[in-house]
């Protein structure tokens, strides 16, 4: 058993998460090589995560995928989680709608993302959307005006910020939708390149 399975080992009780976290199917880890340069951190797993028990398998994570391609950088080589670990939904019908992690949930879930952080060692991590942002850098800080900034978790790994997947895909207009896809890719490209140690070309 390596130390990320151990630290997994040792996810919190239900009786020490919050009470809607019982309803997901079940926790979802992060996945990836361990000391990998680079760790991306986005909010929360959705339905698909949630059943598949993997990070980023659901639209926006094929839609990750696509971006990190476009960006020349390999998933494989790349560390993939979440700040909060189960599924927070609504029941509407049959549909499970996300619901967005609070203050509180954040906090639930802290200590274990640091922990796996501490283990990862990552050279850099970037935030996908503004869950990530606080949740690494201990306030409310705005993404767009965070992007391209030199910031630093609250244990002192760098830490860049860019938007979420899935709020890339809820842009309706064509044009502002391949603007910002734009845009993310330079991110990851750039962030990718920083954490390997090298110039973004």
């Amino acid at each position: 058993m390596d130390d990320l399975d151990a630290l997994r080992a040792r996810f919190p009780p239900a009786r020490d998460l919050p009470d809607w976290a019982a309803r997901a199917t079940q926790p979802v880890f992060g996945e990836g090589p361990p000391g990998a340069a680079l760790m991306l951190v986005g909010e929360q797993p959705g339905d698909e995560e949630d059943r598949a028990g993997r990070p980023f398998v659901g639209p926006a994570g094929r839609l990750l995928d696509t971006l990190l391609e476009r960006a020349g950088v390999p998933r494989r080589d790349t560390y993939v989680t979440n700040v909060v670990k189960h599924f927070k939904f609504t029941q509407a019908g049959k549909r499970r709608l996300h619901q967005s992690p609070n203050a509180g949930d954040i906090a639930h879930y802290r200590p274990f993302l640091r922990a796996e952080i501490a283990l990862v060692a990552p050279r850099l991590v970037l935030a996908l959307g503004a869950t990530a942002l606080q949740a690494l850098a201990g306030k409310a800080l705005p993404v767009g005006r965070s992007r391209g900034m030199a910031l630093r978790t609250q244990d002192g790994v760098p830490l860049r910020a860019t938007m979420h997947p899935s709020a890339l895909l809820r842009l309706r207009d064509a044009e502002s939708r391949a603007e910002e896809q734009a845009r993310c890719v330079a991110d990851l490209r750039a962030a990718y390149a920083e954490a390997s140690g090298r110039n973004a070309p």
